[in-house]
């Protein structure tokens, strides 16, 4: 086991505190509104996988947070990750099976919810779930390295991983929730809006977890603001010209003073870009 990982979860903050969000209109598209969770996205929040997390599942930290499988949010995102995988060699997918892998051998149906009395279960396809994680997780001691053989592959590739992984791999732990809003004056708006997936974006069972780290000091540990961290992956859950609004206006909070702290961040945040977070 990696001398870094912990043998008991470590302290997590409370899940309600002061938060600060923005409002604002995508300059590319005027019937698009953002809602952003600044206290989040100034964080110093970072993966830390390999390097401290201690897992969702209790004694199997070196997991992380892959034990469940990937749900696919639609067909796009599975036909994109079939084209992935059909890329993966046996150097970067410790489980291959040594031919062109066909779906049945990496995908398994399962269940979202847990359906009332008298109503179906509402079914979706997901990676398949292998000895307690994800098909895709190569285990400590593989030659191509620890962690998931997608997100492996694309660093090889000199690709960002959101290019190969299923969506809500990449998304995490940034939550996007989207719903057409009509407003007094008849017209129409998509919000979209971008905050933490704490452990109520999980549902009842987000509280079962042995560990998670968006509330956890262990995970802030980046010298970078998520904003700027994660400048791809809100850059494709937004697109561009929402993405530039986000971080100018960002930066001019920052610069202000005026964003309400991440408690789970270190006093000082250690920015050494050109931007600071409050003390």
């Amino acid at each position: 086991m990696d001398p870094n990982t912990p043998t008991d979860p470590p302290p997590e903050v409370g899940l309600d505190f002061p938060r600060e969000w923005i409002e604002f209109l995508d300059p590319a598209d005027p019937e698009h509104l953002v809602r952003a969770d600044l206290t989040w996205l100034t964080s110093a929040w970072t993966c830390v996988f390999g390097r401290g997390c201690a897992g969702v599942v209790v004694g199997r930290a070196e997991d992380g947070c892959c034990n469940h499988g990937a749900f696919f949010t639609d067909t796009d995102d599975l036909e994109r990750v079939a084209a992935s995988v059909a890329e993966l060699t046996p150097l970067d997918w410790q489980r291959h099976p040594g031919h062109a892998p066909a779906r049945e051998e990496w995908t398994e149906p399962d269940t979202l919810t847990e359906p009332e009395p008298g109503e179906a279960a509402e079914e979706a396809l997901r990676t398949r779930v292998v000895d307690g994680a994800c098909v895709f997780l190569n285990r400590p001691g593989h030659p191509g390295g620890a962690g998931c053989a997608l997100h492996a592959m694309a660093l090889r590739q000199g690709r960002h991983p959101l290019e190969t992984k299923p969506d809500v791999c990449w998304q995490l732990p940034v939550r996007r929730e989207q719903e057409w809003v009509d407003r007094p004056d008849d017209t129409r708006v998509l919000v979209s809006s971008i905050g933490e997936f704490d452990r109520r974006g999980w549902g009842p069972g987000g509280h079962e977890l042995h560990w998670w780290c968006t509330g956890s000091p262990t995970a802030h540990v980046s010298a970078q603001p998520l904003v700027e961290t994660y400048g791809p992956e809100l850059t494709a859950l937004l697109g561009e010209a929402a993405y530039a609004e986000l971080r100018r206006l960002t930066e001019a909070r920052l610069d202000a003073g005026l964003v309400a702290p991440h408690p789970a961040s270190p006093r000082p945040v250690p920015v050494e870009l050109h931007r600071r977070r409050p003390d």
